[in-house]
């Protein structure tokens, strides 16, 4: 009777055996993204509720209607943004995030020329929306901005 026993024995301790040798190699595999925080979402929304915010307002709309953008996008610089879209901004994002913005053609890839140095090494989460007129001009713009993880 023991002995027909031992062989459930080691079946069961074989079983054992493999589950925690795959525990192990799926930790290992997973290079230590087990409890990192996705914030993705949260970045989205923060940056989606302030570029609203600024397409909804008048005055904020015509200061971003009113940029120069050179015909080259090369040569667009990074600091293009009116003070007072800049300071809705900087009033709006959560504290844990820090922003730039830029300001495009509709139709251009809008990216920054040189990454902040506080944002080097970290993930950068972007978000652009288009104000293309108001009752009086039609030039149509992008205002993206740019938000990482403090």
């Amino acid at each position: 009777m023991l002995q027909g026993k031992r062989g459930w024995i080691r079946i069961v301790e074989a079983f054992v055996a493999i589950l925690l040798i795959t525990g192990v190699l799926l930790l290992v595999m997973n290079k230590g993204y087990i409890g990192k925080k996705d914030i993705s979402g949260q970045v989205r929304d923060a940056e989606w509720a302030v570029l609203r915010e600024i397409e909804l307002n008048d005055n904020l709309r015509n200061e971003v209607l009113g940029v120069n953008i050179p015909d080259n996008p090369d040569e667009n610089p990074d600091d293009n943004v009116p003070a007072n879209v800049i300071n809705k901004i900087t009033n709006r994002i959560p504290n844990y995030l820090n922003c730039a913005a830029k300001i495009c053609e509709l139709d251009t890839l809008c990216k920054l020329n040189s990454i902040p140095n506080e944002a080097l090494g970290k993930d950068i989460y972007a978000e652009s929306i288009a104000i293309t007129a108001t009752s009086t001009v039609y030039n149509p713009r992008q205002l993206k901005m740019f938000c990482w993880v403090r």
